[in-house]
Parts: C-alpha cells; structure tokens; sequence
C-alpha cells in the first residue's frame, strides 16, 4: 500500500527543518549508511547522524508524527527508526533503482529495527527543483511521487524503488523506517481500510450495534495479528 499523508509538517516546523538542513549543515557522503547492493547506486548526501542537528529534526518529525492518526492507522508503528535526512543535488543527485535492508540497526537507540514500512517526508518546494521523483515498484507497475514540502508517503519495505536524478535545484527530504505490530502488508491494508470505513460510517450513522460489531472486529483482528 502506498499512502500519501498531507500536512504531517506544519508551516513552522518546516521552515524550522529547512533553515537547520542549510549549506552550514554537516552534509556527509550518502554512500556510508547503504548497504553493499544500495552503496553501488547510491549517489547524495547526508546529514551526519551524530550532529546536533540531526538530533532537533529527529524529534521535530517524531513529534509531528505522533500528531498523525493517518500514519498510526496506516503503519501501526511498534518501532521507529531515528529519521535520516538526505539532500539531491549538482553531482550527487540521484538514488538508483535498490531495496533497503531488512533490519536496520538505528545509532540514535541502539535498536534494530525490522523494515516493514518506508517513510518518505518532502522538504523541499516542488518548483524549486526538476527531476528528484521517488518511483516506487509495486504490483500495479512504478509509481512516481514528488509531493509538497511538509507531505509525506508511505510504502512498503520491501518495494523496489528510486530517486531519480535531479536536474536544477535540490531535493531534500528525511526517510526511514517503520517496524509494524503487524508484520504483513496485506493484514495492514485489511485493517486500515476496515478503520477508515468505520470512521466514515460513524460519520453517517452515529454509533449503531452495527458499527459497534464491525468495531469489535477491527480490534479482534489486531488482537490476532498484532506482535507488541
């Protein structure tokens, strides 16, 4: 499933992100946190995790999304990688076709994190750069998503996918990963979409003893399937 979340960013919190992920940003080699295949197609760089800067934004986007019931429905978050922040630009403009490991070990917690879902946050104006899509293979064919700075998207870990080339301007954006309670993509979609029904039967009915049934089985299911 790939989900497209709106505003996680609030207007302050992204000129907040963009004036700590300027040109006096400790921007190191992307190659250096990719795994053998990705460090082969990998060409950006990368904010240094151990920089005061990377430990603001990290909250900063942990924060907003916490604020998120979109996200939470969507990811069922159990963990979540620190956020890393990359940026596309001149010669190192462009992430090739890869697939990110399956456990992460995160620097921030010490943690390995399984990746079950891929979180993207746009940063950076559409119009400000060419070039710079994520494309995103799923079972419908490639996908290709540039979204608004403060958006974000959401996709499985285990998809192939790219960062095309950018061609004028930068890109920057913070990534990571998500460990689910609910390990299978296709059990998340079944309880997301049976959520976002009942929030829309809510909406039209009230509370009847059906959509107090249906809730019962959205929550038999995650009983079933959760991992905490």
């Amino acid at each position: 499933m790939l989900l497209h979340l709106r505003h996680v960013l609030t207007a302050e919190e992204l000129r907040t992100a963009q004036s700590l992920l300027g040109d006096d940003a400790p921007w190191l080699e992307g190659r250096i946190s990719a795994g053998s295949q990705a460090a082969t197609v990998k060409n950006n760089t990368q904010l240094s995790q151990s920089s005061p800067q990377a430990t603001q934004l990290q909250a900063l986007i942990l924060g907003a999304l916490k604020r998120d019931a979109l996200f939470f429905s969507s990811a069922l978050p159990r963990k979540i990688f620190n956020p890393l922040f990359n940026r596309y630009r001149g010669d190192a403009n462009h992430f090739g076709p890869h697939v990110d490991g399956a456990v992460m070990h995160s620097q921030a917690t010490g943690e390995w994190v399984r990746t079950d879902v891929s979180c993207t946050v746009f940063l950076s104006d559409p119009s400000g750069y060419d070039g710079g899509e994520l494309l995103v293979q799923d079972t419908y064919g490639s996908r290709g998503v540039k979204l608004a700075a403060g958006d974000a998207v959401l996709y499985p870990g285990t998809s192939v996918h790219e960062v095309t080339p950018v061609t004028r301007g930068q890109r920057i954006a913070s990534f990571f990963w998500i460990e689910s309670m609910v390990r299978s993509d296709e059990q998340r979609r079944t309880l997301f979409e049976l959520d976002m029904n009942l929030l829309k039967l809510r909406a039209q009915l009230g509370e009847t003893p059906e959509t107090t049934a249906l809730t019962g089985v959205y929550h038999n299911l995650l009983r079933q399937w959760a991992n905490t």
